[in-house]
């Protein structure tokens, strides 16, 4: 419910190729469903609606060619940022998982003065906030009662599943190990752009922590069309 399989839409895949290749391993491993979320952040990945469905279409097509027993939906992951807070106010539609759920990210270091008022804004609004990758924020890392506070008020939190195994950094995966521990975890992602992200997720699976963080009530399944 999280990565980067479009091609040439942000810094994930570049070609249709590659992300034919990662479909197909994503399938392999066992995967049903990939909702993949293009970043949409104003200054930088300008995309909306009519790109990422474009570029969903044209992958769409190509599993289909291949014969792929896999299924692939599109969202975004949102940068909080002044065009998304003004976005939420002003009721435009965004592109979210299912029940309206809304992937988000943060800037990495410091907390964004206007988080309590987004996240305030957009439950009123009807969204189920989903911030992504928690465990890699600065700001969270150095405060666990921060991470707490945004449980409480109803932000849900998304493991990436190469945090756990250290991909990033060890202060990031004892953090990541740490929510789980707490059971503070509602999705897995994969949050994968390559290649490299894919071995990763491949090796992860046998790590306590990613076996642990499975055996809690993670909402992933809720995902998949009955």
């Amino acid at each position: 419910m999280h990565s980067h399989l479009l091609p040439g839409l942000d810094d994930g895949v570049q070609t249709l190729e590659d992300s034919i290749d990662l479909i197909t391993q994503f399938s392999k491993l066992g995967y049903q469903k990939l909702i993949t979320t293009p970043h949409i952040m104003s200054d930088f990945y300008r995309n909306d609606k009519d790109s990422i469905t474009n570029g969903l279409l044209e992958v769409k097509d190509a599993i289909k060619k291949k014969d792929l027993n896999i299924e692939l939906e599109a969202a975004a992951e949102y940068y909080l940022d002044e065009v998304l807070m003004s976005k939420v106010q002003n009721g435009e539609s965004l592109l979210t998982l299912r029940d309206k759920l809304l992937l988000f990210e943060t800037n990495f270091l410091t907390e964004p003065f206007q988080l309590k008022e987004f996240i305030f804004n957009a439950t009123t609004k009807g969204y189920k906030l989903v911030l992504a990758h928690p465990e890699r924020y600065q700001y969270l890392i150095g405060d666990i009662n921060k991470a707490e506070d945004l449980r409480n008020r109803g932000v849900l939190f998304q493991i990436n599943i190469p945090s756990i195994v250290g991909a990033y950094s060890r202060p990031i995966q004892k953090f990541a190990q740490q929510l789980i521990s707490k059971g503070w975890v509602d999705f897995l992602g994969s949050d994968c752009h390559n290649q490299m992200q894919m071995d990763i997720l491949k090796d992860a699976t046998k790590d306590k922590y990613f076996v642990k963080a499975t055996n809690l009530a993670l909402m992933n399944q809720s995902l998949i069309a009955l």
